[in-house]
């Protein structure tokens, strides 16, 4: 399987459709991070719901996906911040979406973040995937969310440092 699926189920990658970044630019560390944790309670709410229909009633994303999604909320209005931040930066490639998201209000946005995380991955994960995204997710769990963001940024910069940098991806800059 490959990573990208596995991280892109998870919500551990971070390709918003809405926006197409720049190739020279660039998210740091902290910034992926804050986008990471902000997005992973979404982003897990949207396996859960494109998998549904393939996992078993004893699955992890079934039985305790919603308490994870719930737990990993709990840091969104810390993360909110410097996610919004990476989340404009990104939008900066679009001069039209960049406006329209930077002129929003912040309640506003959150929701549309919110919103365009859980949809694309409910909608982008192949479901013939879904029992080891299922397995991934669980196996990531008992990591503080702080840790599981971390891991996520360390897993996307793993993944595309050998390929070249594509709009609409996110990149992470090198330290």
């Amino acid at each position: 399987m490959r990573l990208a699926a596995i991280l892109a189920a998870t919500a551990l990658t971070i390709q918003p459709t809405v926006a197409r970044a720049e190739e020279s630019s660039c998210l740091t560390s902290k910034q992926a991070g804050s986008l990471a944790g902000y997005a992973l309670p979404s982003v897990i709410s949207g396996a859960a719901k494109r998998c549904s229909a393939t996992l078993t009633d004893t699955s992890f994303l079934k039985t305790d996906g919603p308490a994870l999604a719930e737990r990993y909320a709990a840091r969104k209005d810390a993360t909110w911040p410097a996610a919004k931040t990476a989340f404009l930066a990104m939008s900066k490639g679009n001069e039209g979406a960049g406006k329209i998201f930077s002129s929003l209000p912040d309640s506003s946005l959150r929701e549309m973040v919110d919103v365009v995380f859980e949809g694309m991955v409910a909608q982008q994960i192949p479901v013939d995937d879904c029992d080891k995204i299922d397995n991934f997710v669980r196996i990531l769990a008992p990591l503080p969310p702080k840790n599981t963001a971390e891991l996520v940024v360390l897993l996307i910069g793993l993944s595309t440092a050998s390929k070249s940098e594509k709009p609409g991806k996110l990149a992470i800059c090198k330290s």
